[in-house]
Parts: structure tokens; sequence; C-alpha cells
């Protein structure tokens, strides 16, 4: 059978190595899967099954420093979660018995228990004995914040299970971002990372293995290896089984190219997935080892998690290139095992060739993009929200008292004025989201916005231009401190700034009438923006665009979005069963309202983002840097991502939902709360998109006038009173700047990104030497002349139709 397309050229920058305890591996799982009852009579397996699996061989590659009791362990695992898989297709998936599979899943976490002493129920199935002997063998050497880890990924890869059961017979592919985050759930990788921890003696400290860092490397490893997988595995699963779930599959479709066309992209972003990994294990895993006060045991067991992480990859593609369950003809191996180089450097993913290429330039593009380009109004496709608009009738009021209450804090002394934030219009977009709200809600919620979107204002402006993270960080903690749980009211008893002034009142008036539990979650809302405002800052330190996935997921944060949603989630607490704001389904469906409406907000706020201010983090330009495209045609691709995330909010109100219903056995006035947080986030989509529209922030009609002082040469803080110098009648002509879309004087006065902000001082007026400037026109002129590689056919540009009036960016928290 033919190739449906040619393998595309892989990004390898670790060597492949094997586990010298190959055999004994082998011969200890035959005997560990007949005595669970796997093999013969289980009517699953047979033993010629498992040796054709060979999960032995897999393990040694991706697990190759360990010693031969923790392979043997290991590969027990692997087992048994292959098993496990087949066992539950057998028995409900074919059948469709979703009742007696969640009742067989129901069961399974009471073999994980935190203290072995409290031993195990007798189990029913291979599946039950092979888990309670793994647990029993496993936990001993393990703390208990690993177990209570592994037990979750363990819960969450076994419970998706039944989400494909759900949706088996449904037909549909999936949108690119549902199926990154749905492959995380099903595909097992983040589970192999919990085992990684094991069999590299690199436990994760308690303290950083829930930090972002920690995060992104075990997210993108989980990626890299599945985006691997659905490579190998087109021909068999597609085109063989007719499977819908497969990256390939999902990029061809979502964006009508070829297959060929289609696992390039994939093999790009693949490669995206592995340059994130590098760049966090390299830029932010030292500082938060030091941040939060690692011994040195403790660091070197982090470094050895990432090695572990590293180890999988490599050993992975190795597996796929030699297993016979793959499409991999013509592919070139390394030595096979028992031959050559076991152990030590020499196999196929040591070729260097695979380090240049399309991985180096879409390196260097992440780089070396040239901020400040005249790009013209936003364009804005047509936004097809079916959710009717409502809007509060208390907006007035909670118009005038929100400006006031700015003046009070001092959030209108430096950045911003009253008639720029008047233009901003936070009440309508308040009045929007929740047009039911008491006029004192109104009021607050408005100020919040008003509070988010002056931090995202000031953050890049005051840190992000001096690359002053150290300042960050401190003025983060100085928030921090500003929300206490235990006594809200003391928070105004540390507040200095105005920020920490506008925080801390914020603060006692929203969190002093809630129960400790609910206080506690909506802290955790706020930190996790504080945090995502840190990520960008750390991003524009380096001039890197963020990789697709990870802006996805960061945007939903610096969007604000989960502030606003807490609240709505929290307003429902006592009428919902615990843990079902936790659920996949709902999570999935609040994810989806987050991307559409951050992704409206990129769309907007285009022009204003990259033509005045140099911003790194937008949509479509993300877009534009992933695809090498032009700018119509990353609008095209976002607004298509867009419009699929909005069907996906929509499918999971109609399908999903009810199946959550029944799974949590609502009564009455459970699904009546349901349904009206339901409501609300469709309040929440289309108050969003009529206050992009009317507000007076991103229209080119209203741009510079409308951006915050300091943030562009054509509109600054006002600066030393002292009367400006005119310039000498024989000074050097202005010659344009590439960093401020305006002048820059060819005797070296210092780009806007490079000065003070704020309130403004003579510290402005440092000059660049005359060879710097010369130096930047000609890394412009080099770099926008460089010959661009071949990129992918994409789908044709809309028509589009320019913004003339402004728009913000709101996602609950903040507009930017």
């Amino acid at each position: 059978m033919s190739q449906p397309f040619v393998l595309p050229d892989f990004y390898l920058p670790y060597p492949a190595r094997l586990n010298p305890h190959l055999e004994s591996a082998r011969t200890h799982s035959r005997a560990w899967a007949r005595q669970m009852g796997m093999l013969e009579g289980s009517g699953v397996w047979e033993l010629a099954d498992l040796d054709a699996h060979d999960y032995a061989l897999l393990c040694s590659y991706t697990h190759p420093d360990c010693d031969a009791e923790q392979l043997a362990l290991v590969t027990d695992w692997y087992v048994w979660v292959f098993f496990f898989d087949d066992h539950f297709l057998d028995m409900f998936k074919r059948t469709l018995d979703r009742k007696g599979g969640k009742a067989y899943l129901d069961r399974l976490p009471a073999f994980m228990p935190m203290d072995l002493a409290d031993g195990f129920p007798e189990p029913t199935n291979p599946v039950e004995a092979g888990l309670a002997d793994l647990w029993a063998r496993t936990v001993p050497s393990m703390t208990a914040d690993w177990r209570e880890r592994f037990a979750v990924s363990t819960r969450n890869l076994l419970n998706e299970s039944l989400w494909e059961l759900a949706n088996i017979n449904e037909g549909r592919v999936a949108n690119p971002v549902e199926y990154i985050e749905m492959r995380r759930k099903v595909g097992g990788a983040p589970w192999s990372a919990g085992l990684i921890e094991y069999a590299a003696d690199a436990e994760l400290p308690a303290s950083v293995a829930h930090t972002r860092p920690l995060r992104v490397l075990t997210d993108a490893f989980a990626d890299a290896v599945h985006l691997r997988n659905d490579l190998f595995s087109y021909q068999r699963e597609v085109e063989d089984e007719g499977e819908l779930s497969n990256g390939v599959l999902v990029l061809e479709t979502f964006l009508g190219c070829t297959t060929q066309e289609a696992a390039e992209a994939v093999n790009d972003l693949l490669t995206s997935r592995l340059q994130q990994f590098e760049n966090t294990a390299l830029t932010e895993v030292p500082g938060l080892c030091g941040e939060k006060g690692l011994t040195p045991d403790q660091s070197a067991a982090v470094a050895a998690y990432v090695k572990g992480l590293q180890d999988w990859q490599s050993g992975g593609h190795e597996w796929h290139m030699r297993s016979s369950r793959y499409m991999n003809e013509h592919a070139a191996l390394g030595p096979a095992p028992g031959e050559g180089l076991t152990g030590v450097l020499g196999t196929s993913a040591l070729d260097v060739t695979t380090l240049f290429g399309r991985p180096a330039e879409a390196r260097r593009r992440t780089f070396t993009y040239v901020p400040g380009q005249k790009v013209g109004p936003s364009l804005l496709p047509d936004f097809d929200v079916p959710y009717p608009l409502t809007v509060s009738p208390h907006m007035a009021g909670a118009r005038e008292q929100s400006i006031a209450w700015a003046d009070r804090m001092g959030l209108l002394d430096d950045i911003w004025d009253a008639e720029k934030l008047a233009g901003y219009e936070f009440a309508l977009c308040a009045a929007g989201l929740d047009p039911d709200a008491t006029p004192e809600e109104l009021e607050l919620s408005t100020e919040w916005l008003t509070w988010g979107t002056y931090g995202d204002d000031y953050y890049p402006m005051v840190y992000g231009r001096p690359r002053d993270l150290a300042g960050a960080r401190a003025a983060t903690e100085g928030l921090r401190a500003c929300m206490p749980v235990d006594r809200p009211q003391d928070g105004a008893l540390t507040a200095r700034t105005p920020m920490e002034r506008a925080l801390a009142d914020l603060w006692e008036r929203t969190a002093g009438p809630m129960p400790p539990g609910a206080r506690a979650a909506f802290r955790r809302s706020v930190d996790v923006m504080l945090e995502s405002w840190l990520w960008e800052l750390h991003n524009q330190a380096q001039h890197r665009i963020p990789d697709p996935v990870d802006y996805i997921e960061m945007r939903r944060l610096t969007f604000g979005s989960d502030l606003t949603m807490s609240l709505a989630r929290l307003r429902h607490a006592d009428r919902l069963p615990a843990g079902i704001h936790e659920s996949g389904p709902l999570r999935d469906l609040e994810n989806a309202a987050a991307d559409y409406a951050s992704l409206l907000n990129d769309v907007f706020s285009y022009q204003k983002e990259i033509e005045y201010e140099g911003e790194l983090h937008n949509g479509v330009l993300v877009v534009q840097n992933f695809f090498d495209c032009d700018y119509p045609t990353a609008l095209r691709i976002v607004d298509d991502l867009m419009r699929s995330r909005l069907r996906q909010f929509q499918h999971a109100i109609d399908n999903e939902l009810p199946l959550l219903c029944d799974d949590f056995e609502l009564d009455e006035q459970g699904r009546a709360a349901l349904a009206t947080y339901v409501a609300e986030l469709q309040d929440w989509i289309a108050g969003i998109l009529n206050w992009h529209i009317a507000a007076r922030r991103y229209s080119d009609a209203d741009l510079p006038a409308s951006l915050p002082h300091g943030s562009s040469p054509h509109d600054a803080v006002p600066r030393d009173p002292s009367p400006a110098v005119p310039a000498p009648h024989d000074a050097p002509p202005s010659v344009p700047s590439p960093y401020d879309g305006g002048p820059q004087g060819a005797t070296g006065e210092a780009p806007w990104w490079m000065r003070p902000t704020g309130a403004g001082t003579s510290a402005d007026r440092v000059r660049l030497p005359a060879a710097v400037g010369e130096a930047v026109g000609a890394a412009v002129e080099q770099t926008t002349a460089a010959v661009k590689t071949a990129a992918m056919v994409v789908p044709q540009p809309p028509s589009g139709r320019a913004l003339t009036r402004p728009a913000p960016r709101v996602a609950g928290g903040h507009a930017s």
C-alpha cells in the first residue's frame, strides 16, 4: 500500500538510547501479564499479541537509564494501560454500554489508596488486579504529593474513555484547539510524565510541581508525543480504521489543504512544541528553582525530570520508526537492539541535519520579528454570534461611579486620564457581560475591568520596555499581599501604589462577603492573571513571538476570562455539586468561550498592538509567524478558528452538558442552575462583541489618541516642563524607526521601548550612538529582505472591512 504522504523531516535534538535491561523486561512482562489474567482466557489478548506489541522495547527506548527492577515495573504499567484500553473497548465501546462503562470506571480509584494500609477492594477483572499490584509496588518509594498527582492523572486518563464512548458515533472532526486538549486527556502522555518521575528518580518537589514552567514542560512533551504519533499512525487510523481523532486529519480539514501539506503543518507544530519545551527548560526553570529556594538535590531532581522527558521524546521516535504498527517506510534507522551502540549516542535521532532547514527557520522567525510595522486599520470579518445582547439599565451610573473611583485610587495620574477612561467604556462592557446585575454589582464589575486593563497597560510599559522582570515580580508580590484570604479588610494595610490601593479596595468589597473556600478560589483566578502578565514580560524580554499552543492557553489568562467566570461560578456554587465546574465538559465549554472572545479582541486590536505598541502577543501575529503568511491570510485562519470554537461551545451545550447532568445526577434545581450559568456565558460572549464594536480604544479614527500616555511617540506622557530645545538647522534628517512607527533622529534618539515611562523624566532624552542606529537599520533591511522558506497552502484571505470605530480587548478581567 502506498503511503498517503511522505514523512516530513523531524526535529530531533536529542539522541535515542536503549536500556541494556530490555530482555529481562520482556521476560518479566510476559509472566506478569499472565499472572494478572491478561493473556489466555481474558478474551482480549493472547501471548502472541503481547509479544507483537513489545512494550518492553518501547519502555527500554523511553527510559534508557533506569535499573532492571524499575524498567520491569514501568513496562508493567504500560502493559496494564494498553490492556485497559483494549478491555474497555471490547466490553463497553463496541456495545455502547455507557452506564456499564461508568460503573466500571467508578470502581478503579479505590485501587489507588493514598495510604496502602487502607487496602484494596477484591479485584473482579484483570484491570483491577493489575492496578492494585502496580500501585502497591510503586508508591512506597514516592511521596504523598506524587501519589495524589499520579492518581489524578490516571483517573483523568481512564475517565476520558467515557467521553470517547459518548462521542464515538458523532462523526465530527475536532477543531485544532479542541483536538490538542482532548488528545492530552486521552493520549496518555501526561500520565507517562508521572512515571518518568519514578523511573528517573526525579520526583518533582511539591513547591514547583504545579507551577507554570513545569506544567508547560509536561504539556509540550505531551503534545509532541501525540503529534508525532499522529504522523506515523495516519494511514492505519484514518485510511484503514476510519478514525477521526488524528492531528493530520484535523489540520487537513480545518485548513482545507492536501494531506502532505497538513502533515508538514503538524510537523511544524511538533517542532514548535519542542522548541517551546527547550525555551521553558532554559529560560524559566532555572529561575523557578531559585525563586522557590530549592535545595541542590531538589534542583537536580527537576533537571533529571527534564532529561527524562527528553529521553522519552527521542526514544518514542525511535520506537515509531521501528514498529510494524506504524507508517515508516523508507525511514532511516539506527542500530537495531543488540547491535552497535546500545546505551550511547548513535541512533537515527542523532542526525544533526534535522536541526537545520524548517526548524531553524521557524526559530529565526520567532526571535527576529520587526515591530512597529505600519498595517493600517484592523480588518474585521463577519462575527456571527447567535446570542442576543442584553444591556443592564444601570450602565450610566456605573460609568460615572467607576471613573470617580479610578480617580480616587490614583489610576488617572500617569498613563490614563478621565477622558481616555470614559472612552474605554468599561461600564458598557460590564453591562453586557452581566445584564442582570444590581447597581452595586455592576459598579464593582466595571471597576474590576478598569483595574485589570490598567494593569495590562501598565506592566508592559513600565516593566517590559526596560526588561525589568525583577521589578515586575516584586510589584506582583505587592499586589498579592493586598488579597489576604483570612481577613480581606487587611489588604489596604500594605497597599502603597495606585494599583495596590485599587486592588485592596476591590478585594475587600468582593471577597469580604464570600465564605473562605470561595474566597480562596477567587484569589486563584486573580493570581493566574497576574502570573500571565509576567509571562508576557518574559517573552517581551526575549523579543519572542509565542508558540501557538502556549499562546492560546495563556491568552485565556491574560484576557482575564477566568476572573469574571469565577464570579459567575461562585454565584451558583451552593446549587451545584462539588466538582462539576472542574469536569471536562464544563471546562471545555468555558475554554471555547474564552478562546472566541480573546481571539476576537486580537482581531480588533491588531493595528493598535502591531503598528503602535510593537506587541508580540496577538493571535493574528502568532498565526502569521507560524505559517509564515501575510496579515489577510492569518486573519482568515484566526476567523476560522473563532468560528470553530463558537461551534464547539454550542455543541457542548447541546450534546455534552445533558450527559454531565446525568453523570452528576442533577435534580431540577441543579439543572436550572447549570442552565443559568450557560446563559451567563452566552451573555458574556455577546457583551464582549458589543463592547468591542462600541468602545473607543482601537479604531483607526481614535488612534493614537486613545492609547495610554507614553505608549506611542505620537502621544507621549507629559515630560520635563522645561522648554524644548529647538533642533539646529544642520541637524541630520529624521529616519524611520522600526520600533515605533515614527521618526527617530539619525543622531540616535532611543526608540520608545527603551525610554522610561510613567511620570517621565529627563532620562528620556538618552541618546544612542549613531553606530547603533545604523546597525538597527541594517538589521531591519536584512530581515525584511530575507528569503522566505516554502510555506504550506492556506485558505484564501477574506476581503475584510476596516475598523473605523475603536474596540478594546476585554475578557472579564481586563481589556488590552
